[in-house]
């Protein structure tokens, strides 16, 4: 079975996770911090989270299908947590 453009892969850097949630509940995450954020890339099209750009220092719960290994650094650097999805 050919499969065009089985190569793309949408990608999103480090510093725009944040601009995937709405600044509501970027701001309720800030104040409660025994809870984190999951942000699903997948559900916002993206595949590969890559780790150009800063992170602000607020934890979060990252699914992808592909991390750098910048990107994961960064991510546990914030105190978040990488998940792979299949």
């Amino acid at each position: 079975h050919f499969i065009k453009h089985s190569k793309v892969k949408p990608i999103v850097n480090v510093e725009k996770l944040w601009s995937l949630v709405s600044e509501k509940t970027r701001l309720y995450y800030k104040e409660h911090t025994e809870k984190a954020p999951v942000i699903d890339v997948l559900q916002h099209g993206y595949m590969k989270v890559t780790g150009k750009g800063q992170l602000p220092e607020q934890p979060l719960i990252v699914k992808a299908r592909y991390f750098t290994k910048e990107a994961e650094v960064k991510i546990k650097a914030a105190g978040g947590v990488c998940v792979l999805t299949a």
